[in-house]
């Protein structure tokens, strides 16, 4: 075995020396990582909330009014005006000043009262998938909703009530999901350059084959060259790690 990692040690120290004296590549390898978890970590965010929404309500009444209200309350919809014809509904959502349309029909608050089925229009951009099967989800459990708020007696409770609990991340934020799956890229993506960045360098100095031509053993050669670049991302790890607890409050236990 100690003639397998013969060399490990001087090319250990060897490459030891590059890093201290390369101050450019250890400051690439500390503090482009961290800018890209900082950036990536504010500009992705999987939850869909606030979608822009206008309403066109042709009935005008309190049921209309609290159909609207329902879509206020909820944290997906933000209306953000009202709309007083089809084609101005129509020309918000091709415009793009909103992501979802929502028609009250003229005879909505007389159906209701009728215990008819009345119909709401909800027009939806699907240019983002995730947006629209967000808003289609919402849209038709407030629907639901409020069928069964009309047809069950008052005070009259659901026969199943279902209550859902979320564990491990209850708030359903991004940051907690992929931000530790991205500090395992970044670190592979700093380690493996930077070790293949090294191995360049010797070949472009000529250096390579003069180590070919001594006694230090392949494994040798290799691990002395991993073993350095592996201490820098332990280092970037604690560093990662504590952006990740400070800046964006990812709980860590154990």
């Amino acid at each position: 075995m100690r003639d397998l990692l013969r060399g490990f040690g001087a090319v250990l120290y060897k490459e030891a020396l590059h890093i201290r004296r390369d101050t450019m590549a250890l400051l690439f390898a500390l503090i482009v990582p961290i800018l890209q978890l900082v950036i990536l970590g504010f500009a992705i965010d999987t939850n869909v909330r606030q979608i822009k929404t206008v309403v066109y309500d042709e009935d005008g009444r309190r049921e209309g009014r609290e159909l609207v209200d329902r879509l206020r309350n909820t944290d997906t919809f933000r209306v953000v005006g009202y709309v007083r014809s089809d084609r101005e509904l129509n020309e918000a959502i091709v415009g793009g000043s909103a992501r979802v349309g929502v028609k009250i029909p003229v005879d909505y608050s007389d159906r209701l009262l009728d215990r008819g089925t009345a119909q709401v229009l909800v027009l939806i951009d699907g240019s983002d998938s995730s947006v629209a099967a967000q808003a289609l989800n919402v849209s038709g459990a407030i629907g639901l909703d409020e069928s069964l708020r009309r047809l069950l007696p008052p005070g009259e409770r659901l026969p199943v009530e279902v209550r859902p609990k979320l564990l491990f991340n209850p708030d359903s934020r991004s940051p907690n999901f992929f931000l530790p799956g991205l500090m395992a890229v970044l670190l592979l993506f700093v380690t493996t350059f930077l070790t293949a960045f090294s191995i360049v360098r010797e070949r472009e100095r000529g250096t390579l084959e003069q180590l070919f031509v001594t006694p230090v053993r392949p494994l040798g050669l290799v691990l002395g060259k991993i073993v350095p670049y592996l201490g820098i991302g332990f280092l970037e790890l604690c560093a990662i790690v504590f952006f990740m607890r400070t800046v964006f409050q990812v709980p860590i236990h154990g």
